[in-house]
């Protein structure tokens, strides 16, 4: 099915007709050139294949499937029968039309087998001939209906083959634009292909008598269309041809969403539901906390890291420790990867915040962003109750680095006085530092190895903020557990720098 434009529409036609394994290809672009039309056609006679269109909406089989734009609405399928077989087979040149027979067809048949809509442009690439002689040789359709139109030699295709013998279903068509005749110059119709003023057999009473004439069933205006449709299928009902159609049930369409909000039937779901703040108010809280409490008591960063991160409020030992974290981390000098980028970037003559991003992008394993791993691996050494020995032994054997011990400067002689600051404070203010403890003895084995193996800045906090839960009672086992693993501790780092 192709919904290119009259500009591109042939070449990826003529394209899709190439491939072995498309038979049929359908047009829908009107305004194609005739040349290309033409051409089209011509390439897909010599591949023996079909062109439906161009200018079509496509086609049906009740019940099964269909292509393109045919039929409207899912509402509209059901209220034509669309969605189970009947025994007619349908096929004209308009969209609009087909959708106003198959409704005629709904309520004067048994229903639709198959429609199809060929196009409205002058030259289509199947013609009604081609569908009517496929409907002829299906055994579930039973009797064929035709809407044709002025212009063209369409429908003497089918008066041909009634006449030969080919055709021998009941055949019920109509041919529009009687009405031409009372215009004494040419006039140009809805489609390309519907224009008076040709030859005299192109004319819709031409071809209307043509049709009589070869035995189809032609009513003298389209009101009487409908009834010449009901007295055919009658007919064969009555002689055995047409057995009735045992009515299903549907399946129930779903509702058109924007149309169920516009009428009311439903609300829209909420897109976001935050749980950490909320502006809805007279102010905007904090996990719960209105910010001019916040700032009346006095509360600093950390509190509102806190709030904001952790949705609780936290003692105020442990919110201290968080600003200190952000305070030692805010700068590593002009060296490390993160500050290098966002220098190269703003010499690049980029904006602040392109230059900071390309920064942080760097954070991770071997830049800042051990800590998440180190807390990882000291929270499940202490809960296995590990030696510090047989942990190193582990990662020796695994071929892993520890994650927060190591440095590229500091050693046991030389000390990074962010580490010691974070241990006195945490000896002086937590409650208990069994994680910190472990993570030192676990320093003691590895400066065995080499003198630059010490607990890093990274190593430090993943311990100590392991310690801040545990010893503060504010959180679970699991809501630990759940912070470690989404890597909320790394996040220090990431607002620190």
């Amino acid at each position: 099915i192709n919904f290119a434009s009259f500009r591109s529409a042939y070449h990826s036609s003529m394209e899709a007709l190439q491939i072995p394994t498309i038979r049929v290809v359908v047009i829908i672009a009107e305004g194609v050139p005739i040349s290309d039309a033409r051409r089209l056609i011509a390439v897909a006679k010599k591949l023996n294949k079909v062109v439906i269109g161009p200018a079509t909406v496509g086609g049906i089989q009740a019940g099964a499937f269909k292509i393109a734009d045919t039929a409207g609405t899912p509402e509209n399928v059901v209220a034509c029968k669309l969605y189970r077989p009947g025994s007619v087979g349908f096929v004209s040149k308009s969209g609009g039309l087909s959708n106003e027979c198959y409704n005629i067809l709904s309520r004067k048949t048994n229903g639709l087998f198959e429609g199809i809509a060929i196009g409205g442009d002058v030259f289509s690439g199947s013609t009604f001939v081609d569908h009517v002689l496929r409907f002829q040789e299906m055994d579930e359709v039973k009797m064929i209906v035709v809407l044709g139109e002025l212009g063209g030699d369409n429908e003497y295709g089918i008066v041909d083959a009634m006449k030969s013998g080919k055709i021998t279903k009941p055949v019920v068509a109509w041919v529009s634009g009687t009405c031409a005749a009372m215009f004494k110059t040419e006039v140009q119709f809805g489609h390309a292909g519907a224009k008076s003023g040709g030859a005299n057999n192109e004319s819709a009473e031409s071809k209307i008598n043509a049709l009589k004439e070869a035995g189809a069933i032609v009513p003298e205006s389209f009101q009487g269309f409908s009834d010449s449709i009901e007295k055919v299928y009658k007919d064969l009902v009555s002689k055995g041809i047409i057995t009735e159609t045992k009515e299903v049930i549907p399946p129930e369409i779903p509702v058109n969403y924007g149309l169920a909000v516009q009428d009311g039937r439903v609300r829209r779901a909420t897109g976001i539901v935050s749980t950490i703040c909320d502006d809805r108010g007279e102010e905007p809280t904090y996990a719960g906390i209105e910010i001019s409490d916040i700032i009346e008591s006095d509360k600093g960063i950390g509190d509102v890291i806190s709030l904001l991160w952790f949705k609780r409020s936290l003692p105020r030992y442990a919110t201290k420790f968080i600003e200190m974290v952000v305070i030692l981390t805010a700068d590593h000098g002009p060296c490390v990867s993160g500050a290098h980028n966002t220098i190269v970037a703003a010499r690049a003559g980029k904006d602040v915040v392109s230059c900071l991003a390309s920064g942080l992008l760097t954070i991770g394993p071997r830049f800042g962003g051990a800590i998440d791993d180190a807390a990882r691996y000291f929270q499940a050494a202490v809960r296995k109750n590990q030696e510090p020995f047989e942990f190193v032994e582990e990662m020796k054997k695994k071929g892993k680095r520890i994650p927060g011990i190591g440095h590229r400067i500091k050693n046991a002689n030389n000390l990074d006085k962010r580490v010691i600051l974070m241990k006195n404070y945490a000896d002086k203010n937590f409650p208990k530092t069994r994680h910190l403890n472990f993570a030192l003895e676990v320093e003691k084995c590895t400066l065995q190895k080499a003198s630059n193996l010490v607990l890093n800045v990274d190593g430090c906090i993943g311990a100590l903020f392991l310690d801040l839960m545990e010893s503060c009672a504010a959180f679970s086992t699991e809501e630990m557990d759940d912070i470690v693993k989404v890597g909320y501790l790394n996040n220090l780092f990431v607002l620190g720098r």
